[in-house]
C-alpha cells in the first residue's frame, strides 16, 4: 500500500519565515501611526472581540486574505492595492507567517510579519483598543 506523504505546517512555517521578513513587536509597536505601513490582522472576529486589537490595524480574516488581495476578485480590497507595505499578524506568530508568505507569492509587497503575534504586542506594551462588533438591526 502506497504511503501518503504530507507536508506538515512545521514545515510550511519554516519554508514561510525563511522567505518573509519578521518584524519584532517591538518594532512594530514603533510603525502605529505610520502612513506607509499597514497592520493586518488575520484572526477571527471572535479572536478580536475577546482579546482586543491594535489601534488602526486594518481586519482581514485569514480564510478572505487571497480573496480580498487579488485585484481580480469580486472581493478585492483596495487597501491592498496601496503602495504601503503590509505586516500581518495573528495570535502566536504562525499564521501570520503563512499569510506574509501568500500575500508575498501573489505579488504584494512588501510585506512582513510580526513574530509572537499580538500576544507579543501585548507583552512589549503595544495599545490594545477593545473592539465590539456592529449590532445587527
Amino acid at each position: 500500500m502506497p504511503q501518503n506523504i504530507h507536508r506538515g505546517i512545521k514545515a510550511m512555517i519554516d519554508e514561510a519565515n525563511a522567505e518573509i521578513e519578521t518584524v519584532s513587536a517591538a518594532d512594530a509597536i514603533k510603525l502605529v501611526g505610520d502612513q506607509s505601513v499597514v497592520i493586518v490582522d488575520i484572526r477571527d472576529p471572535r479572536e478580536i472581540e475577546r482579546d482586543g486589537r491594535i489601534p488602526g490595524a486594518f481586519p482581514c480574516t485569514r480564510g478572505m486574505l487571497e480573496f480580498w488581495i487579488d485585484p481580480q476578485s469580486p472581493y478585492a480590497k483596495a487597501i491592498f492595492q496601496e503602495d504601503k507595505k503590509f505586516v500581518f499578524h495573528c495570535a502566536g506568530g504562525l499564521r501570520s507567517a503563512l499569510a506574509a508568505k501568500t500575500a508575498k507569492d501573489m505579488g504584494l509587497k512588501p510585506v512582513a510579519h510580526m513574530g509572537g503575534g499580538f500576544a507579543a504586542w501585548r507583552d512589549a506594551g503595544g495599545p490594545v483598543e477593545k473592539w465590539e462588533p456592529k449590532k445587527k438591526g
